[in-house]
């Protein structure tokens, strides 16, 4: 087996980890409660980020079986998925925020970071599938950056399950305006993985092309949710952003 193989054997099951952890992590506040969500954007959220996992899982594991043109054809579909993830997600963060702030000329530091972490997550995502699609030829490229697009979901999965059955970590996380900032311990998870996937590609395959590179991004993203609530020009950004006649 050629040493990249390693990553076509394994990344099946990586994906499907991460699937059933976001399973597990939302279990209790969406998926038992189908019924109850306040808004269709609840429901238009969860299910393109549910389909984007499980496509993940389908493709990898269509490539590791070597079911290529299957594998090509149905990642035509992620051409659709990918964008309606950005976009839902943007929806869905505006209609989360623009209605719960009472003043767009004062926002409140804690309303800066969460529009940080949920919209700088969204271009990061976009960076990571764009270099995927932009790659699709080169099939070693195109598996590491569609491997990468993971990465900035990490947060929403680790809040949740920190939060239910993981709590002495919380005194352990910086705080904005007072509540405790758990995306740090997503952060660290995520670099943490993505070090150990650099560090054995290179020992392995001699390339540097993709994971430090994904890596560098998301370490600008990460230090970008901790800093820019500090920034006025993303103070009017965000006004600007809740301002649009987005939900």
């Amino acid at each position: 087996m050629r040493v990249d193989g390693v990553l076509h054997r394994n990344s099946p099951r990586f994906f499907a980890l991460f699937l059933l952890f976001m399973l597990w992590a939302f279990w209790p506040s969406y998926f038992t409660r189908l019924f109850e969500q306040p808004n269709i954007r609840f429901h238009l959220h969860g299910i393109a980020l549910t389909l984007w996992c499980v496509m993940l899982v389908l493709q990898a594991q269509l490539i590791r079986t070597q079911r290529r043109a299957l594998h090509k054809q149905i990642g035509k579909l992620s051409y659709v998925l990918a964008p309606a993830v950005i976009a839902i997600t943007i929806s869905f963060v505006h209609f989360r925020v623009a209605g719960a702030v009472p003043s767009l000329a004062q926002l409140p530091g804690f309303v800066l970071y969460f529009l940080a972490l949920t919209l700088n997550a969204v271009v990061a995502f976009a960076l990571f599938y764009g270099l995927a699609i932009y790659y699709r030829r080169d099939s070693q490229r195109h598996a590491r950056w569609m491997l990468c697009t993971v990465f900035p979901l990490f947060t929403p999965v680790t809040d949740r399950l920190i939060g239910a059955h993981l709590p002495s970590l919380v005194g352990f996380v910086p705080r904005i305006d007072g509540s405790p900032i758990l995306p740090v311990a997503g952060f660290v998870l995520a670099d943490l993985i993505l070090v150990a996937l650099a560090l054995w590609d290179w020992r392995a395959n001699k390339r540097a092309d993709v994971f430090p590179v994904a890596l560098g991004a998301l370490l600008i993203y990460h230090v970008s949710v901790l800093t820019l609530h500090r920034v006025p020009a993303w103070h009017a950004f965000c006004a600007w952003f809740l301002s649009l006649p987005l939900s």
